[in-house]
């Protein structure tokens, strides 16, 4: 039997669109819902006028989400379907809340935009397209959703599309998908409606479960950051009295025994003498796989390191540009001093210059601004303490991505995307990779 892959999604959309009410509906019409979860709806009050089950409130757990009708915080839920499993993001649509959506959809796979029929595309669904184009996510949806109270009107449909898609070319999304539903009545979310006979693809679940995403991994150049030297320490068992493995989660390529690898930024080159994984010990490995190597030189390495294949290289440095999007109500200026997290290193750094402030519904940039404010994103320049082994957020969503830190309080202030790397690690005339 094959292995079932896993789909991470997120929902955004402007406020009231439906997001949440999606989400219950996903949950419920695929019977994805224990009898305790169905109880405490009914329990909390949750029936509507209707005798309708409020299916937001799934997902709308805090207080004040129920009393004001809005998602403010990002709900996760889990789900499985015979073909497919499924973790979704329910993400706030407020723009208030832009730290909490580019956090909830910095994972996804697919992001699933919800278009009022009734109000068509308005700036948030711009906004939110944008987002979801800078987070790199390579599949959108278009649900347009509530076509029941513009009477199934195919007409009004196509107009949506129409609009939409004056948007998309300023964005570099490749794969978009067109459904018309009602997340309140069910159609065409989990089985396809016989009110929409003029619409001919998939259902909402239907395209969740068939989108191909495997090509989506980046399986080019091997990236492996070092989370810590694995000891045992078993007198007892010849195996592992003497092992000494580096683990660590493949955040791109493949590995295979006998690889020759580079470890940076100590530039020792060595082999890879065997790979362990949780179900035991394989021939190669792959993105996201999480694995133990065994190398044929005993090497001084370290957490915050990172191993790569010598085919696909890299680029190092510490002067550092990134797009940012800041989290925090004091706003950043330029020369503040921060933690930099970037995979498992963890370095000191300071804020060079704040290049510009982009307009989220453009992506286009503005003036240099003093600083960036709470849900700002804008371009930045850094200086890191220790050199980031990285390659560009368009190449690997993994090594070219980082969070800022406040070193007092240890609060997350920032979540940043690094640009292409000017130059890519290279031997010297010796054949060393030294940084």
């Amino acid at each position: 039997m094959a292995p079932v892959d896993l789909l991470r999604f997120n929902t955004c959309g402007s406020v009231d669109d439906g997001k949440s009410t999606l989400i219950g509906r996903l949950l419920y019409d695929s019977k994805s819902l224990m009898e305790d979860q169905l109880e405490a709806l009914e329990r909390s009050a949750d029936l509507t006028g209707g005798g309708q089950i409020n299916l937001a409130n799934l997902t709308d757990g805090l207080r004040a989400e129920r009393e004001q009708g809005i998602t403010i915080d990002v709900a996760y839920r889990y789900f499985a379907t015979p073909r497919r499993k499924f973790i979704i993001a329910d993400t706030p649509g407020h723009t208030q809340y832009t730290r909490n959506m580019v956090t909830g959809a910095s994972t996804a796979n697919l992001s699933i935009v919800l278009v009022d029929a009734r109000s068509g595309v308005i700036e948030q669904s711009r906004r939110h397209t944008a987002i979801a184009s800078l987070l790199r996510i390579p599949h959108l949806v278009v649900a347009v959703n509530k076509m029941d109270l513009v009477d199934w009107s195919q007409e009004r449909f196509e107009e949506i599309r129409a609009d939409f898609e004056k948007f998309l070319p300023r964005l570099d999304i490749q794969d978009v998908k067109f459904i018309p539903i009602s997340a309140l009545g069910g159609d065409n979310v989990v089985s396809l409606s016989d009110k929409t006979p003029w619409y001919t693809g998939p259902s909402l679940l239907g395209h969740l479960e068939t989108v191909h995403i495997a090509s989506d991994r980046n399986l080019q150049g091997l990236r492996l950051p070092v989370q810590w030297v694995n000891r045992p320490n078993r007198p007892d068992d010849p195996a592992l009295h003497d092992f000494r493995g580096v683990s660590g989660q493949l955040a791109g390529g493949v590995v295979q025994r006998g690889q020759q690898v580079v470890v940076l930024p100590s530039g020792i080159t060595t082999r890879v003498k065997a790979i362990h994984t949780y179900d035991g010990e394989v021939e190669e490995a792959f993105c996201p796989q999480s694995v133990t190597l065994l190398l044929e030189h005993d090497i001084d390495i370290s957490r915050g390191q990172m191993i790569v294949g010598l085919d696909d290289l890299p680029g190092a440095g510490t002067e550092l540009s990134a797009k940012l999007c800041w989290m925090h109500p004091r706003a950043l200026t330029a020369g503040r001093k921060l933690l930099l997290k970037h995979t498992s290193l963890t370095t000191q750094a300071i804020v060079s210059a704040i290049t510009h402030r982009i307009d989220v519904t453009s992506l286009e940039p503005g003036d240099a601004p003093d600083g960036l404010a709470l849900n700002d994103l804008g371009e930045i320049r850094l200086r890191t303490a220790t050199p980031l082994i990285y390659d560009g957020y368009k190449t690997n969503r993994q090594t070219g991505a980082f969070i800022l830190i406040d070193p007092a309080s240890h609060a997350t202030l920032a979540a940043g995307m690094l640009l292409p790397p000017k130059a890519l690690v290279r031997p010297d005339e010796d054949g060393d990779f030294v940084i």
